[in-house]
């Protein structure tokens, strides 16, 4: 049990868990595309676009992983099969990249990894994160600080994976990737073996109750629901769901066929729309549990522009980095990925700086809103892309400017996702009823799975010789005009939120 002035020890174990999987996650993404151009000899088109689709089911399975933890297997089980499988991705990773020589065996292996990897991450991810926000009384004042430990623990991940991995693996030949991947294997393994040994230890609730065995559901449903009433409820829950997946399955079609994306686009922007509705229409809401999950969907889409701006980081940002940026430390150049470190860094030296902003404010009763708090996220993304876009204004293809350009820009999204992520984390968890605790955090995490597919179409405008590239009707010339794009969406968008906000926090009816 924890005082009003710490924090509970279990937040430290989810702290360590969550830093271990994540190293693990972002040390495979860190040479992903590399393994499959360099080992495997795939094209950059098609490299790319397994990338986004690996990415996108990541952030769409928790969904599924959500929905299962909270009506059949509890979280700590949840967890405990999701580290399992990601476990077993990353040995088939491993085993890919051990033969690389042997033709379709090293891709079946390379699918039947991403699968696992995708799944076990569904199970894994809106499940630690939920467990965060049951180790405390509702609306307990340190909510919002223990998230943003939280997000400080998955980009320690973040950081060291991509220097560790990337420095077994990425060594010019072909046949050492296989160790960046056993590394991240350990990783997940480590994790795994953390959790299940301290869990029963520190799992508990602030009434000193083990926290994360019965599914939340069951914990909900209510008692004296006998004979011809539960027969009815479960004919007319039936019937929502048969309904409900009808709509999602036309709307994949609509996607698919009259819209013209691909698959996996189809597939992540139907869930999109079909699924938090089915949860909006759920009969057993009141009207203000339904007002309350009405603000997280508004804010999820605000979100989606969110990180469909910031994750340019691995597509577009990258390309700037490695083309125009001067990237000359006393005569070493610094390696074009090594800038992706720079968000987690910032993000591990902000934790504890933001939380006392906001606890600074609560003092004075000045600190905003959760809605206000996404805004101004929002506001400083495109404040980042507003200082790239100066540096980059008259500056000739070729030319290479200052890092200083693209480090400022990191840093204003760095702040901006401080002020954006582990809020929104929190804000979900504090509006959701129990019973659907681990499934709209799998909601929430469909925003970022949309957005990522989203970021895909707004990289693929970035200026190439020879090539005419158009947003409605604008012709995309030079950078200046690409990096403009960020600046207006995500600033419009701030501004949108930002007169909403009010409104908003009425619906959340209290919770602040």
């Amino acid at each position: 049990m924890s005082t009003q002035k710490g924090h509970p020890k279990g937040l430290y174990l989810i702290f360590a868990t969550g830093t271990a999987e994540r190293f693990s996650y972002y040390g495979m993404r860190a040479i992903f595309t590399l393994f499959l151009i360099q080992a495997l000899s795939f094209d950059k088109e098609l490299a790319s676009t397994l990338y986004g689709n690996y990415t996108g089911l990541v952030y769409l399975t928790p969904l599924i992983g959500g929905y299962v933890a909270d009506k059949y297997w509890g979280i700590r089980r949840s967890v405990f099969w999701g580290a399992v499988m990601m476990g077993i991705g990353q040995v088939c990773m491993f085993l890919s990249a051990s033969m690389i020589h042997s033709g379709e065996i090293a891709h079946w292996l390379l699918y039947t990894g991403l699968g696992f990897l995708i799944f076990g991450n569904g199970f894994f991810k809106p499940t630690l994160t939920t467990l965060v926000g049951q180790l405390y009384e509702p609306n307990d004042e340190r909510l919002d600080t223990a998230y943003t430990i939280f997000y400080m623990g998955i980009n320690v991940g973040a950081f060291i994976a991509p220097l560790a991995c990337g420095y077994f693996g990425e060594t010019g030949n072909p046949e050492d990737f296989k160790w960046g991947f056993l590394i991240a294997a350990i990783g997940i393994l480590f994790s795994l073996i953390l959790f299940e040994t301290q869990k029963d230890k520190y799992l508990v609730s602030p009434s000193g109750e083990p926290i994360g065995i019965i599914p939340d559901a069951k914990k909900e449903k209510q008692k004296a629901c006998e004979g011809k009433a539960d027969n009815d409820k479960t004919e007319v829950q039936t019937g929502k769901i048969l309904l409900f997946t009808g709509i999602t399955i036309l709307l994949f079609f609509i996607f698919l066929w009259g819209v013209g994306t691909d698959i996996i686009s189809a597939g992540i922007f139907a869930a999109c729309i079909g699924i938090p509705a089915y949860i909006l229409f759920d009969g057993s809401l009141t009207k203000i549990e339904r007002d309350r999950i009405l603000v997280i969907y508004i804010i999820a889409f605000f979100v989606i522009f969110f990180w469909a701006a910031f994750e340019q980081a691995g597509a577009s940002l990258t390309f700037f980095a490695a083309e125009q940026t001067n990237r000359d430390i006393l005569g070493w150049e610094m390696p074009a990925s090594w800038l992706q470190s720079f968000n987690p860094l910032f993000v591990v030296m902000l934790a504890f700086v933001m939380p006392a902003i906001w606890s600074s404010l609560n003092k004075k009763g000045m600190e905003p809103s959760s809605p206000t708090k996404q805004a101004i996220g929002l506001l400083l993304l495109s404040l980042g892309y507003l200082v790239i876009a100066l540096g980059v204004k008259g500056v000739e293809p070729g030319v290479k400017v200052s890092l200083l350009w693209i480090t400022g820009l990191y840093f204003l999204h760095t702040v901006g996702e401080m002020a954006l992520s582990p809020i929104g984390l929190s804000m979900v968890n504090r509006l959701t009823p129990a019973r659907f605790a681990s499934l709209m955090m799998g909601v929430w995490y469909l925003s970022t799975a949309t957005a990522n597919n989203f970021a895909g179409v707004l990289s693929g405008l970035y200026p190439e010789p020879g090539k005419e590239k158009f947003l409605l009707g604008f012709a995309i010339e030079n950078l200046y005009d690409f990096f403009m794009i960020f600046v207006i969406m995500s600033g419009v968008a701030a501004l949108i939120l930002f007169l909403l906000s009010s409104k908003l926090q009425k619906m959340m009816h209290g919770v602040k």
